[in-house]
């Protein structure tokens, strides 16, 4: 409640949150950079990129050692544990279901191996037309668009057994060779759908078929690291994350075999850390600030997915996701662009910050790539938050991009430094409660 001084009416209150607001950021800009010094960035990358880790996979025992690296930086930071976490590390389960054994019919006569593919979340399962009460049936006919028939059904929260007209037996055969990989969910509700391609005159409502599909499950133990700074409002949190893991092992090239992953993404999580150090040492923030770095980012997400279900999203106002900074945009090396620019005002925010700083943040130069949808910011975007990667590698152009040679020596190290203090600085208006971005649409991130 706010109080009043009998003299002028005065909020009392609003001007003790005026006061507040002003001091951090007095605070923040003379704060000393010591935290984020290119000695020290040099130190995190070079340990997060070693070869030791084996390219950071997220089922690889490596990338425990990555993990339990940072939650003790967390911990050197000064941060403390998020609500109900006895430690920094986020731990969740994966399921994997592999299909290995495929036996079905129609009409008396074997399905082909090759007219099949799925998302399988079930140890087996058996779908007849002779009891269709715990599943759905759809078709894909020869008018239908198959990319967007198969995204709308892929999307399913049901049990669904698709048929699929022979006319697209040419794109059925692309995607099959995608979904012959392991099916992976969070979930524990079977969610499986089922793509058959079925020959001409085949009438799903009419002809008899019998389905048969059983699996191999897998169960793997995962890691988030998370970290928080207490602020004044609990309830109003501003998120700093990225990705620690990557793709491990590849085919040899000219005798290295580990993609490193550097930039992608050590140059983000040395980033985190180096944040996490910086506002620590500042005074109590007025919002309250998470730091998370997510594992199996590479694999579609997981980290995380799980990591928004573990809190309430409407009180996240801003995600600062970090990704590939490790090499100078080419308008730049003082610039960053925002994924997603035009769909919340947090880039605007982000691009009005810094008046008087050489550094710049602008629209992702690349809208054809669909990279406000290649990252973890998506997760938390599909549910209302202002939630956008920050990068500045020529992804059209880079060489090293998911391959071996994307190693610690063929990053800027000054670059990443300033950009990290670029981002730092670029935050401290929405930390504050200066700003807040508008929240992004839902209905808008598939």
């Amino acid at each position: 409640m706010i109080s009043y001084s009998r003299s002028t009416k005065t909020p009392t209150g609003f001007l003790f949150l005026v006061t507040v607001g002003m001091l951090y950021f007095l605070a923040a800009g003379c704060a000393k950079d010591s935290t984020i010094e290119v000695q020290k960035t040099s130190e995190i990358l070079a340990f997060i990129a070693s070869d030791q880790h084996k390219g950071r996979h997220a089922f690889s025992p490596e990338i425990k050692v990555v993990e339990a690296y940072i939650a003790n930086e967390f911990k050197k930071a000064g941060l403390k544990k998020l609500p109900t976490y006895k430690s920094f590390q986020q731990d969740f389960t994966i399921s994997e279901y592999q299909i290995r054994d495929v036996r079905g019919t129609i009409n008396g006569t074997f399905i082909q191996e090759d007219h099949l593919f799925g998302r399988v979340y079930s140890d087996s399962l058996r779908w007849t037309s002779k009891n269709t009460a715990y599943y759905q049936v759809q078709t894909l006919g020869p008018t239908d668009s198959f990319r967007g028939r198969f995204n709308e059904l892929s999307r399913s929260t049901d049990a669904t057994l698709v048929f699929v007209h022979s006319s697209h037996s040419d794109i059925f055969r692309r995607y099959q060779q995608y979904y012959s990989r392991p099916s992976r969910t969070l979930k524990t509700v079977n969610t499986d759908v089922v793509f058959v391609l079925v020959p001409d005159g085949f009438q799903a409502n009419e002809d008899i078929y019998d389905l048969q599909i059983y699996t191999e499950k897998k169960q793997f133990t995962l890691a988030n690291v998370t970290g928080q700074i207490h602020g004044r409002r609990s309830d109003e949190i501003v998120l700093f994350s990225a990705h620690h893991d990557h793709i491990g092992i590849r085919t040899a090239v000219e005798a290295d075999s580990i993609a490193n992953g550097a930039n992608d993404n050590g140059s983000g999580v040395t980033a985190i850390i180096q944040l996490a150090h910086y506002f620590a040492s500042l005074p109590t923030p007025e919002r309250s600030i998470y730091f998370a770095t997510f594992t199996a980012e590479e694999m579609g997400g997981y980290g995380s997915e799980y990591f928004s279900k573990q809190l309430n999203p409407d009180q996240i106002v801003a995600m600062f996701n970090i990704e590939m900074i490790g090499k100078p945009a080419v308008s730049g090396p003082n610039s960053a662009w925002i994924t997603g620019y035009e769909r919340s005002s947090f880039g605007q925010i982000l691009s009005n910050s810094t008046p008087d700083s050489i550094y710049t943040f602008y629209p992702d130069p690349y809208p054809n790539q669909n990279l406000f949808f290649r990252s973890d910011n998506r997760t938390l975007a599909r549910l209302g938050v202002p939630a956008h990667s920050i990068s500045t590698t020529p992804i059209d152009v880079d060489q090293d991009y998911h391959q071996v040679s994307d190693e610690f020596d063929t990053i800027n190290l000054n670059h990443l430094n300033s950009t990290i203090k670029a981002i730092a600085r670029a935050a401290k208006s929405i930390i504050s409660g200066a700003d807040t971005p508008t929240r992004i649409d839902p209905e808008t991130v598939n």
